[in-house]
């Protein structure tokens, strides 16, 4: 099985890169699965039901979440109507809306695509590990298990996946906006990368406006942040082969590196 991974959709600029680009990856790499983290696709924060039908048409199977899950007070009722789109499982809470796992099937096999998200430097939230094992216990032993780890810190992720090393099949980071260079697999064949990167301006720093990011450094003062929507486009991906033996492959389109079929 083939799974494509593509990074926070940030913003108009976001969008614009996942209608460019994501027909001609799936055309180029042909995965059975196509996940997208589209946590800040509406202005930066959060996600409205006009870019998860636009993600959706361009090619994504299942879309994850993240901290801006709440930003947009419509993603209540998209979460409740649409078991595409996910929330991180770890959100408290009995009536939460939404979930954070759905399995798919694709063809004779089954995905469990499962999103969590982290607890240090970020929002109080229920432990992801504890989540992890409560639904991971929920699942068929023949599916085959994602995990979109939403968070901040490198060393908590690097915890999550090898904490759950060998009962899933990949743990991809997200959140940071930028792409790591520790693609691996663990011990026991689990795929790992901190974080998989974003998706949308490639001249603003972490998709806002250089300029705002500049002068709150400048003067240690609040500043309003501006989404670069303006900029030439990025997008950043990893292609994930589920086997016998696991594969992890990482990927980047931007002015530096085009597109390359």
């Amino acid at each position: 099985m083939r799974v494509i991974f593509i990074g926070d959709v940030m913003g108009e600029a976001g969008m614009r890169a996942i209608s460019t680009y994501l027909p001609a990856l799936k055309n180029k790499f042909h995965p059975q699965v196509t996940i997208v983290n589209g946590e800040n696709a509406a202005q930066g924060r959060g996600i409205r039901a006009k870019q998860f039908k636009e993600i959706l048409k361009a090619g994504a199977d299942v879309i994850t979440l993240g901290n801006h899950a709440w930003d947009k007070s419509e993603v209540n009722t998209l979460l409740q109507q649409n078991d595409n789109l996910l929330r991180p499982a770890n959100y408290p809470g009995a009536n939460t809306p939404g979930k954070g796992l759905v399995i798919k099937q694709i063809n004779d096999q089954k995905l469990a695509v499962l999103n969590l998200q982290g607890r240090a430097l970020m929002n109080p939230i229920d432990d992801p590990f504890t989540k992890a094992d409560e639904l991971l216990a929920q699942i068929p032993s023949d599916t085959k298990v994602f995990v979109d780890f939403h968070a901040e810190t490198t060393s908590e992720k690097g915890a999550l996946a090898h904490y759950l090393d060998g009962r899933v099949d990949a743990v991809i980071g997200t959140h940071t906006h930028v792409q790591t260079n520790d693609a691996r697999i663990l011990p026991q064949g689990t795929a790992f990368l901190s974080d998989v990167g974003m998706t949308g301006s490639y001249d603003g720093i972490l998709g806002v406006k250089v300029a705002n990011s500049i002068q709150r450094f400048l003067t240690q003062q609040p500043a309003h942040y501006e989404i670069d929507d303006q900029g030439r486009l990025q997008i950043n991906y990893c292609i994930l082969d589920f086997a016998k033996t696991n594969h992890i492959q990482i990927g980047q389109i931007n002015p530096d590196q085009p597109l390359d079929i």
